[in-house]
Order: structure tokens, then sequence, then C-alpha cells
């Protein structure tokens, strides 16, 4: 049973997923955090974090993470194949339509109205992760603030759009200031 859970979860993730990882966030944490409880909310931005540090799209990487977690690796191999199955059939259907009618006019209506959807999923769940990091979860105050972790996010920030450097070696960067701050007791 619990593989057709995890087959039918990604699949629904895999096939609602317009937009990229990012725009996937919100549906992965209904699916894994919300609904099955497979994780709790302060193991979710571990589970967006682990894919960003691995090669490979943010869903698939879920999906491989989850369905280790919960059923091994025959989890992971059942979650992965419901993500990436709808993904398959879509852009084969899609593609082959593209090419036949990509002058429509309709068509490119259709395409630029799914931006701003794109962007507000995207924007959502950069918001959900900020409070899970900021305030872990809890009811967003100024007292309750992780202050360690907002510094890392301002220095990280800057760092990527004034100073222009790699974001890996940001990732870095932030995981040795948090484990510093660890240490020092912050």
């Amino acid at each position: 049973m619990i593989y057709l859970q995890l087959f039918w979860s990604f699949l629904q993730i895999g096939l609602f997923s317009f937009g990229g990882g990012y725009a996937a966030i919100p549906l992965i944490q209904g699916q894994i955090v919300e609904r099955h409880s497979w994780l709790s909310m302060p193991e979710f931005p571990d589970l967006i974090t682990i894919p960003q540090m691995t090669p490979g799209p943010i869903a698939i990487n879920a999906a491989t993470f989850v369905g280790i977690k919960i059923a091994g690796v025959a989890g992971a191999l059942v979650a992965t194949l419901g993500c990436i199955l709808p993904s398959c059939v879509i852009v084969t259907l899609i593609a082959r339509l593209y090419l036949k009618y990509r002058s429509m006019a309709l068509l490119q209506g259709v395409l630029a109205s799914l931006r701003p959807a794109v962007v507000a999923m995207i924007a959502s769940a950069g918001v959900s992760i900020l409070i899970s990091a900021f305030w872990g979860g809890a009811l967003v105050s100024f007292a309750a603030t992780n202050w360690v972790m907002a510094a890392i996010f301002a220095l990280s920030v800057v760092l990527l759009l004034k100073c222009k450097l790699d974001p890996i070696l940001v990732m870095v960067l932030a995981g040795v200031l948090k484990l510093a701050a660890a240490a020092a007791g912050l």
C-alpha cells in the first residue's frame, strides 16, 4: 500500500508542478508534510536543501529522498517513477503540438498567461521556506526570529547578487557559518 501512496503522491506532484522545481515546492510540501506526514515541517527545508546540493531536478531528488526514507530503495524507485512519468508523457505530447501549432496566437497567449502563476508558486515556496528557517514554523514574531539564520540569509543574498559568487560556494559558506554559530553557542 505504501508503494501505491508514494507513486500516487509523486505522480500528482509530477503532473501539476508547472514551472520547474521551485514551483513544485508547495505541491511537495502539501503531499509530504501536510497530507501524509512523511516529513515534519522542521525537516522539510532539509528536503529542499539536499536536492539543491545534488545534481538533478528538485522534485525527482525529493521523490528519491522520501521514497528511500519511507520504503527503502524500492520506495525510491516507485516515487521517482511516479514523479517523472507525467513529464515524459506531457513533454512528448506538447512537443508534437508545439511543433505543429507554434505560430498560433492562442498558444502563445496560453504560455504567457502561465508565467504569473508560476512566479506566484515560486514566491509562495520561498516565503514558506523563509518562515521555516527564521521561525521554525512557529508563529512569526520579532522575539522568535532566529537572527543567525536571518544574518546568513542576508549575507548569502549579498554574495549572490552583489558579489556574483558561485551559488555552490555560497551554500558551502552558509553551512560553515551555521556550524561556526552552533559551535559558538548561538
